[in-house]
């Protein structure tokens, strides 16, 4: 594995555990406040934007 792949597969790693942390704090505050069944809309909100083919110029990754 070259310098760059190990470099890419970290800052993969490293977003993915930072949204998996995120995304945990965001749900136990909806919880706190009542919120319940929040977690799916909020997946469907973030699955429409990454999704969205009418705003071009916006890096997804």
């Amino acid at each position: 594995m070259s310098t760059q792949e190990q470099a890419r597969a970290l800052m993969m790693r490293h977003h993915h555990i930072v949204k998996n942390r995120q995304q945990s704090m965001l749900n136990r505050t909806a919880a706190e406040v009542g919120l319940d069944g929040i977690e799916n809309s909020i997946d469907d909100r973030n699955y429409s934007s990454r999704n969205n083919s009418d705003r071009p110029g916006i890096a997804l990754n």
